[in-house]
């Protein structure tokens, strides 16, 4: 599972961060690696890319997204499981038990400690990488 902030770290060429995250979305891409991202990710990025740049823009990173990346459901179940993990933060919560639901085996983020006692290990792109 792909946390949102990778994914906007090479839609926005977000230094330092876009090379190691470019080359985890590489690896997807290629077919080394599944990669997933939650319901809301996408219509919280198409919302973003067409804030900071255009809808065309915005429409080409959905495409993109659609097209490379399994789009995983955030329904009532998901979001019962997310209230019960009782974080502060409801949008990593969230996206943990999507990850969880998926059957992810791991959540790539550059935020690792917003995941503690997560149901599915965070690393950072550089520690995903590296496996």
């Amino acid at each position: 599972m792909l946390d949102l902030n990778v994914l906007l770290d090479v839609l926005q060429k977000r230094e330092p961060h876009y090379r190691v995250s470019a080359a985890v979305l590489e690896q997807v891409i290629h077919g080394d690696e599944q990669g997933a991202i939650s319901a809301h990710a996408v219509t919280t990025v198409h919302y973003l890319v067409a804030r900071y740049a255009d809808r065309i823009a915005a429409d080409r990173a959905l495409s993109w997204l659609l097209h490379h990346l399994t789009v995983c459901a955030v329904g009532r179940n998901e979001l019962e499981r997310a209230r019960s993990l009782g974080w502060s933060d409801f949008e990593d919560a969230v996206v943990a038990a999507v990850a969880e639901r998926a059957g992810c085996t791991c959540i790539v983020t550059r935020n690792v400690k917003d995941f503690a006692g997560s149901p599915v290990n965070a690393v950072t792109p550089q520690e995903f990488l590296l496996h």
